[in-house]
């Protein structure tokens, strides 16, 4: 028998259904009237009938017809909201908006992937959290996690006094807890410590923290059961992601508010998001889905919190994506260069063997292999090559000592996370030799710094790029109509796009003010320094879109200046890149709606498909070592001896 679950008000009811050709009708006045029975005063209802309502989908807020079976338009187990007319929607109704996740579209795929606690990646999450793959442990995982369990249980029949396992928590640590009340203490400290706010983490990045917390547990230094890790693999794979507020962490010890309100969910209570259900109350989508809510056995509520992994989890994503614009950010300069009629002499590679830094030298290259003339022979370069301009200016000619750096803080920042990923960061830590240890490595100091860093690095990418996109629109610097537009006056162009990155770049400035110089003093002087680790990873991913989008606009602008140099064509590479970003977004002949077409070349960026466009010819270049071409210039002349070659000069130093 088909049954559905029904939200009205404040409830949320059970309905079965005996026969699936009943109307949606049927099914809103069936729920009213258990709502009903349910309440003293019949919740305001004097008669069912006269009532007005609708009836929609909690996943995408989708109405449904009234009239409609529910056969043709539901399935079993579906969630639907109750919205009574009159009513404003209830408070604890959650909607799940269209379009926020696309977990849907894979939550029946059969691809894992084993996790041990050792050899996660930052790559590998973000695939999790994009629902691109289920989780599994390996058999070794398991064993360890199995013995550690056992030390624990050995510590309670003995009665052993051990931190968080049968003493409170925090300032309470010298508290001895009763063990007939170590399952009541665990669970009270999971719901007292829920107490976070603001808005939600989207369901790819709750996924992505439930299986950074899994990954975790499988070390077998936690002491969890088996058991409960076993649950929260079936909740992580079904999709069943509890509601987990995005403020409240001040990274020490461990980032407990959120993932209180991580384990919350999976014990049943609170709320909980699924593709099927969206917002619901966590234990009916929990049921829906054929799971059991954990039950917690000594010391796991405080197992399930103890940990950097907010810190961390939002800190992959901000390096996975940083790292990606950072390559973009190349072929988009490059792109420009060509537009501004620039000189590829800045990148030749001995000025930077000279400043050997890697990033600096690996950013060069990359202009080198989209813009050498022998290898991809430009019509826009060959246009001035004989021209009298000596050097560009320093947002163009600086581009590998600028970007470089970014590259190799990226570099730096991505080896914490890694380290991080595949650290235990509980307290206490159970060693399977039987010793039980407080520590710190709940501290999120690490993590933190690292990504106060990022921000500081990746920032500087929108920085330049912001004074680039001032120099295609300035007629003066350019040699092209003021803010790419014909008819300038009539229409306005790229005029307030420019301002747009003007404004991100300026926010970016406060936002690389690094959270973890700060530190309070919480819960009574025992915890008296913290790292501001949470803060710290969302706002370097927030510094990481701001620089996404002001790429965009330059990709955007250095595309609308390339329609003014036609027909003369710039490298293959680079036109390979101008005829995907004109497959999404078409010239801009005369003034038009401009955010969507911004939007639609930010995906471009987050989807990495320049990178995908342009990198086959990069790598390419690199792996076939073809002489590096030096076009004559201004600055070129004679003089003796004849430069020599890389390996004659090894060579005389080797004699």
């Amino acid at each position: 028998m088909p049954r559905f679950t029904v939200h009205v008000r404040d409830e949320w009811l059970t309905v079965p259904c005996k026969d699936a050709t009943c109307s949606i009708k049927w099914l809103g006045f069936e729920a009213l009237k258990r709502y009903i029975k349910n309440k003293p005063d019949n919740g305001g209802i004097q008669h069912i009938k006269d009532v007005c309502f609708v009836v929609r989908r909690c996943q995408g807020l989708g109405l449904l017809d009234s009239d409609d079976t529910i056969e043709d338009v539901l399935e079993d187990n579906d969630f639907v909201e109750l919205a009574i007319e009159g009513d404003t929607m209830s408070q604890d109704f959650i909607p799940s908006q269209p379009g926020t996740s696309h977990l849907y579209l894979y939550i029946d795929n059969h691809h894992y992937i084993s996790l041990d606690g050792n050899s996660l990646t930052s790559t590998d999450l973000v695939n999790l959290g994009k629902g691109l793959y289920k989780i599994k442990l390996t058999p070794e995982a398991e064993q360890k996690v199995v013995q550690s369990r056992e030390l624990l249980d050995t510590i309670v029949k003995e009665n052993k006094v051990v931190y968080g396992i049968t003493t409170g928590f925090g300032k309470f640590a010298r508290t001895v807890i009763p063990v007939s009340k170590l399952k009541e203490l665990q669970e009270n400290l999971l719901r007292s410590h829920s107490s976070g706010l603001g808005s939600p983490l989207s369901p790819e990045r709750t996924r992505m923290l439930l299986a950074l917390r899994i990954n975790v547990l499988a070390k077998g230094y936690s002491g969890v059961s088996l058991e409960t890790l076993h649950r929260m693999i079936q909740a992580f794979n079904a999709s069943c992601l509890s509601y987990v507020p995005e403020k409240g962490t001040v990274g020490a010890s461990g980032d407990l508010a959120p993932l209180s309100h991580l384990a919350l969910g999976l014990m049943g209570e609170g709320k909980m998001w699924s593709p099927k259900s969206g917002w619901a109350d966590a234990k009916y989508v929990l049921e829906a889905h054929g799971l059991k809510p954990i039950s917690l056995k000594p010391k796991e509520g405080l197992a399930l919190i103890n940990g950097t992994q907010m810190i961390t989890s939002l800190g992959a994503e901000a390096v996975e994506r940083a790292e990606a614009i950072a390559r973009q950010v190349d072929i988009i300069a490059a792109l420009t260069l060509e537009v501004l009629k620039g000189t590829t002499k800045a990148f030749d590679s001995d000025i930077h063997e000279l400043r050997p830094h890697p990033g600096q030298k690996e950013v060069a290259l990359r202009f080198r292999s989209l813009l050498d003339s022998d290898h991809h022979p430009s019509e826009i370069a060959e246009s001035h090559r004989f021209c009298d301009r000596v050097q560009d200016a320093y947002t163009m000619r600086c581009c590998p000592q600028v970007h470089g750096v970014v590259n190799d803080t990226i570099e730096f920042v991505k080896k914490i996370i890694n380290t991080e990923i595949n650290s235990a960061t509980d307290n206490p830590i159970s060693f399977l030799q039987g010793e039980t240890i407080s520590g710190g490595n709940f501290h999120g100091e690490y993590p933190a710094k690292a990504l106060d860093y990022l921000a500081i690095g990746v920032h500087e990418l929108a920085s330049i790029s912001e004074r680039r996109i001032e120099r295609l629109c300035n007629p003066a610097l350019s040699e092209l109509p003021a803010f790419l537009v014909n008819e300038g006056g009539l229409n306005s162009g790229f005029m307030i796009a420019h301002c747009t990155a003007a404004a991100l770049v300026s926010e970016n400035k406060v936002l690389c003010h690094p959270s973890s110089i700060d530190s309070l003093s919480t819960s009574a002087a025992t915890e008296d320094h913290v790292s501001m680790g949470g803060w710290a990873a969302r706002k370097a991913l927030r510094v990481v879109e701001h620089v996404e989008q002001v790429l965009a606009i330059e990709l955007l602008a250095a595309c609308q200046g390339i329609e003014f140099l036609r027909p003369l064509r710039t490298t293959t590479p680079l036109e390979k890149v101008y005829d995907l970003v004109r497959a999404t977004v078409k010239p801009w002949i005369k003034d038009r709606f401009m955010a969507p077409d911004i939007e639609a070349v930010h995906r471009l960026l987050v989807d990495q498909k320049v990178w995908n466009i342009a990198g086959p010819y990069i790598e390419k270049y690199c792996m076939e070592y073809i002489p590096e071409s030096r076009p004559s210039s201004p600055t070129a002349f004679k003089s003796p001896p004849v430069r020599e070659s890389k390996q004659a000069n090894c060579a005389k130093i080797s004699l």
